[in-house]
């Protein structure tokens, strides 16, 4: 697996972002910051291609979606 996937793959989304949001209930931005970085890990280790991190690096520091990765890894227009 090489190629980035952004298209909706996630069964049921509005349920996952709510478990989302409700596991920084009540939480100090701290400890939310935190939990980010432990879950950005976690899901990096389990996907485990370089390539794909990369593309995924990528895609996180463009928010406004004006390029994507292709799956050779180089942004498109």
């Amino acid at each position: 697996m090489t190629t980035l996937n952004t298209a909706p793959n996630i069964p049921q989304p509005d349920d996952f972002y709510a478990e989302l949001l409700a596991l920084h209930e009540g939480r100090s931005k701290a400890e939310s910051d935190a939990i980010n970085a432990r879950l950005v890990l976690i899901l990096a280790n389990h996907i485990g291609d370089r390539q794909v991190l990369r593309n995924a690096l990528k895609a996180a520091a463009d928010p406004g979606g004006r390029r994507s990765a292709g799956p050779e890894g180089h942004a498109r227009r």
